[in-house]
């Protein structure tokens, strides 16, 4: 079973309107149809938890940015090489985020491969194309981490530009 929450405090608390469409920035309700193989069904719905707890940690890492007064420039961004999570502006700069969520920080690190890196610095590379600077954009890469009680631990500069 997937239990997945996430509540601002420091928002006023939401107002059902049952004719109201669902806010185009959360995740839709998601349904895991049935095989009718159990375990298949258990893994699939094991992933789709997983997936939205990804969604929830990233969103949750970004609004944490922002509060420290960086703007998001992307999110989920896709290029030929992969996917960078998070992608924040800092002046001029940019900061390149991979967010990791596990039951703990040790556990959440440990699921950062090299492999993983280097494919997040090639993507990042693609990514700066486009920018004005180009490959002369300062650029830094930080690790987000989230652990289950919803604490996030930011490692920043995690590894060399």
């Amino acid at each position: 079973m997937c239990l997945q929450l996430a509540f601002d405090f420091s928002a006023p608390l939401p107002v059902a309107d049952p004719s109201a469409a669902p806010a185009p920035d959360r995740a839709a309700p998601v349904h895991v149809p049935a095989t009718g193989n159990a375990e298949l069904d258990r893994r699939r719905a094991r992933g789709a938890c997983g997936h939205l707890a990804g969604l929830s940690a990233e969103a949750r890492i970004a609004q944490d940015y922002e509060r420290r007064g960086y703007r998001l420039a992307g999110q989920r961004w896709r290029g030929r090489s992969g996917e960078i999570d998070l992608i924040l502006r800092d002046g001029d700069g940019l900061i390149f985020v991979e967010v990791k969520k596990s039951r703990s920080f040790d556990r959440a690190l440990e699921r950062l491969s090299s492999r993983q890196i280097r494919r997040l610095m090639k993507t990042a590379e693609e990514y700066v194309g486009q920018e004005p600077r180009g490959s002369l954009t300062d650029m830094r890469f930080d690790v987000a981490l989230m652990d289950a009680h919803g604490m996030i631990r930011v490692l920043e500069n995690a590894f060399l530009s």
